[in-house]
């Protein structure tokens, strides 16, 4: 690592150290897995990862979460989540993410407080801090901690530092939840999950590693890394029956590459949502003092 990498890597060390024993939420990424493996290898069994099940989770992503899990060695609990139950999120306005978030900090919590521990992490990277994600806010309002930003690291550190501790996870995509396909004002429902689940399966048969299919009604719309357009366009009749076979009725490739969090980029293009004001801050609480183990 370099000299600012490894000081940072020591940082991040020392807020786990600080804290004693923590409960992170694991999704998988690359963000959570290195904070669960960095708080695993200082804390080992004060470290406690937790997956939210939910049926907005792409198919396939539990399953290896769990399996990330094992290879770093810590304990693991799986919570379902039910925010499709919830009207203010299935609804889908902007804030849609804000309900979701708000109901597994509520589980992440009381698991928390069931153990004594003061803190709750989130795999949030320094990154993040300027996006619109009122997940945060939720975060913020549960005294969720984020100690990558703590320790002032962004995405491209973090893939860094977990190349360096061999996670099979460090280059791995990002994977939102299939919600963010679908555009604000359309309802989020079971139904429409699943398609969005079974076409984006089927691109990952092909090959496609980084890929989207935005819910456009009866319209899919497949989004693809840059590196990967070349080859949807070239096996255009492939992508489009394998969409097809989802569901879809209609498909498109869309000619830009990948973007994530457009649905909300368009947002904000058009008007600042209110109460977006701050909504994408982070402000670490106080340390809270570590439980008496």
């Amino acid at each position: 690592m370099t000299p600012d990498l490894q000081a940072k890597y020591a940082r991040l060390q020392a807020i786990l150290r600080e804290m004693g024993a923590v409960v992170i939420g694991l999704s998988g990424g690359v963000d959570s897995t290195l904070l669960v493996k960095v708080a695993y290898d200082t804390l080992g069994e004060r470290c406690l990862a937790v997956i939210g099940k939910s049926e907005a989770f792409p198919e396939g992503e539990i399953d290896e979460a769990l399996q990330l899990a094992q290879h770093i060695g810590v304990r693991v609990r799986i919570v379902p989540t039910h925010e499709l139950h919830n009207p203010l999120f299935q609804v889908n306005r902007p804030d849609r993410c804000y309900h979701c978030k708000t109901e597994l900090y509520e589980r992440l919590g009381a698991l928390a407080r069931a153990r004594g521990v003061a803190a709750v992490f989130s795999g949030a990277n320094a990154d993040d801090l300027g996006d619109w994600r009122p997940g945060l806010r939720a975060a913020a309002e549960h005294g969720v901690r984020h100690p990558l930003v703590e320790a002032g690291l962004g995405k491209e550190a973090v893939r860094a530092v977990a190349r360096r501790l061999g996670l099979p996870s460090a280059d791995k995509p990002a994977t939102p939840c299939l919600a963010s396909r679908v555009p604000f004002g359309t309802p989020v429902e079971p139904d429409v999950l699943a398609r969005i689940d079974r076409a984006e399966g089927a691109l990952r048969a092909l090959g496609f590693r980084e890929r989207r299919v935005r819910h456009l009604g009866s319209l899919g719309r497949v989004e693809l890394a840059a590196e990967e357009l070349p080859v949807a366009l070239a096996r255009r009749g492939a992508v489009e029956r394998a969409v097809r076979a989802a569901g879809y009725e209609r498909v498109e490739i869309d000619p830009e590459p990948l973007r994530s969090g457009r649905f909300a980029r368009a947002l904000r293009l058009r008007e600042e949502p209110e109460g977006a004001a701050g909504a994408g801050e982070i402000r670490p609480p106080r340390a809270a003092a570590a439980p008496d183990r």
